[in-house]
């Protein structure tokens, strides 16, 4: 499918990076900046045809939003970075985005063992009355979110070698897409990002879903696979012939499955038994990996 694709321009972009360098020390700040993916006209036609982004309140208290035309990223700056960055990307079925439980609760975690971590909002194409595509739009945030990371990595003190995704449900499903559709920039692009790699270095699959267009091939990056035991079938069969494909084409990869656990757990306080342990068990893999220096 053709995707859309957007100039940046590097004015605007560093209009946005002198509250970011404010923002050192993030995890102790009540609202961490917010960084449009593209410039504001670049989006304003898509806004002012699907009116205003949405929020509804759960009945824990969570956030979840809809209506998504500018997409951006929430950025967690630590006050002592390691080098390491990880764009979140939340699940929600491509209708909606649950943003606390597979989203800033997952980026504070990180922020706390010195990792910078960018929330994504990304397009939503199966919302009511969408017109925009995984393939084209969806697909189209993360990889520019990735280029958008890696482009600024010396401002915000990270190795553009350990620059990484980690998703939930659909959204693991998006980032397993970012790491099979990724590539090199245009190396004769008037902008920087343009010209910057959209490769992770590596990617967290959590409950993803749905599996069709997750086809790996060697030279892969390092993948970690997690899921509950107790989820659907196509996710618990789909997770495990990811891991056996990865180990096939000589990938690294680890793998998780958790007896009595279904789908949709993500970081919540509320989390039990082995299964609240799997945040850390993703730091610890990252070192494994080399993806992350022990501070």
């Amino acid at each position: 499918m053709k995707r859309r694709s957007f100039v940046l321009h590097g004015a605007w972009l560093c209009c946005g990076l002198l509250c970011l360098q404010q923002a050192a020390g993030a995890e102790k700040a009540a609202a961490p900046p917010v960084l449009p993916l593209y410039p504001p006209e670049a989006t304003a036609s898509m806004v002012a045809a699907g009116g205003a982004e949405t929020v509804r309140i759960t009945e824990q208290g969570e956030h979840v939003v809809s209506n998504v035309h500018a997409p951006s990223l929430t950025v967690y700056l630590p006050s002592k970075p390691s080098g390491t960055a990880v764009i979140v990307v939340p699940g929600g079925g491509y209708r909606e985005l649950w943003m606390d439980h597979e989203g800033h609760n997952v980026a504070r975690f990180l922020n706390e063992r010195g990792i910078t971590a960018f929330v994504l909002e990304y397009r939503l194409p199966r919302a009511p009355g969408s017109r925009y595509t995984i393939m084209g739009d969806s697909l189209g945030d993360l990889l520019q979110a990735v280029r958008l990371v890696r482009s600024r990595a010396a401002e915000w003190s990270l190795d553009p070698h350990r620059i990484g995704l980690i998703g939930f449900s659909a959204g693991g499903n998006l980032a397993g897409l970012g790491v099979m559709n990724s590539g090199d920039g245009t190396a004769d692009a008037r902008d920087v990002i343009d010209r910057t790699s959209s490769r992770p270095d590596f990617a967290a699959l959590i409950y993803p879903g749905p599996f069709e267009e997750l086809k790996l091939k060697a030279g892969d990056p390092p993948l970690f696979l997690l899921c509950g035991g107790d989820d659907r079938a196509d996710v618990v069969t789909g997770v495990t012939k990811l891991f056996a494909a990865a180990r096939e084409l000589k990938i690294p990869a680890e793998l998780h499955v958790y007896d009595r656990v279904g789908h949709g757990f993500g970081l919540r306080a509320s989390n039990t038994g082995p299964v609240s342990a799997w945040p850390q068990q993703f730091v610890d893999w990252l070192a494994v990996e080399k993806m992350l220096v022990p501070r």
